[in-house]
């Protein structure tokens, strides 16, 4: 067989380009790596936008929670970014330019230069810009999920996707931010209930905890239910588990969330899940009827590249 084609491109013959964005340091490794990863060893160009430092963030790994550590906090979280995106394969990091804003009712969250605080027109701004830099034709995002994780930045990468989305390809709107680009697609990333239950019921069989029993406990995400796209990426765990394990003070390689080996979750599940939310190259499909972002963009098929890439 052929060597996959190391630039596809849409069916206008510009080269694909798939734009993530994610609220801080380590969201880029649990939400969508592995389909990253994937999409990049295609030739796909990849590009991360991640909004905040994670200044706010906790340490999470007891072997690293050290007064050094501490000390450089910001710094250290800068370096874990760069290491999980090397590890991932993101091609170009944005930084949009925001201090973690914290949780509610905190000192941090009170900050006038952190995202949520920040003013919604200059954030999108900020953000049509790189889109119409990168000129992505799939953009992937957060849905408005307030109830099951209402992290204020969390929040705002929602509020500020869609508008970009929609302004990137608008002349009138944001005329300093470039050469207009309309995306083509917009998708949520999350967890679906197939995947919640398939790692819950394969923790529990192994005898050992499982860090979703409390998922359950507290009610599922609003959209677990309504997921169209899935993304075949069993090839490509490792890469999601290099980068999660890039991000040592918020990753515990010990902890409940690293004790299923790959070869297991790709028995179970070895899928990326998304929302399709806009499309301008067709309807949205119904549940569960995608494998392919780049689904009515791409010119021609999907390259065969459903292998282990640490052997290319």
């Amino acid at each position: 067989m052929a060597n996959p084609p190391r630039h596809p491109v849409d069916v206008d013959g510009n080269p694909l380009c798939v734009l993530s964005v994610h609220a801080h340091p380590d969201d880029e490794a649990s939400k969508g790596s592995a389909t990253i990863a994937r999409y990049h060893d295609e030739g796909v160009h990849t590009v991360l936008v991640c909004c905040t430092g994670g200044e706010a963030g906790d340490i999470l790994n007891p072997a690293v929670d050290t007064p050094e550590v501490r000390a450089n906090l910001p710094a250290v979280r800068l370096q874990e970014l760069d290491a999980s995106a090397a590890a991932i394969g993101y091609d170009t990091v944005h930084m949009l330019g925001y201090h973690d804003s914290g949780m509610p009712d905190t000192d941090v969250n009170a900050r006038p230069d952190n995202f949520a605080n920040a003013p919604l027109d200059e954030a999108v701004g900020r953000l049509v810009a790189i889109l119409r830099s990168e000129r992505p034709q799939v953009v992937v995002t957060y849905a408005e999920d307030r109830q099951f994780y209402p992290h204020p930045d969390h929040i705002r990468v929602h509020e500020i996707s869609l508008p970009a989305f929609e302004a990137s390809g608008d002349p009138a709107k944001y005329p300093e931010a470039g050469s207009t680009w309309q995306p083509s697609k917009l998708y949520y990333t999350g967890f679906s209930r197939r995947r919640i239950q398939a790692l819950h019921d394969t923790y529990v069989k192994r005898g050992d905890e499982s860090p979703y029993a409390q998922w359950f406990e507290r009610g599922l995400p609003e959209h677990a239910e309504t997921f169209t796209t899935f993304v075949d990426v069993g090839p490509w765990l490792h890469r999601r588990r290099a980068a999660l394990l890039a991000h040592r003070t918020q990753v515990d390689p010990e902890g409940h969330w690293m004790r299923l080996p790959d070869d297991v979750v790709r028995q179970v599940f070895p899928w990326d899940e998304y929302m399709l939310a806009i499309s301008r190259v067709g309807p949205v499909p119904p549940d569960d009827t995608e494998d392919d972002l780049f689904a009515g963009v791409r010119a021609g098929a999907v390259p065969d590249v459903a292998r282990d890439s640490r052997s290319a």
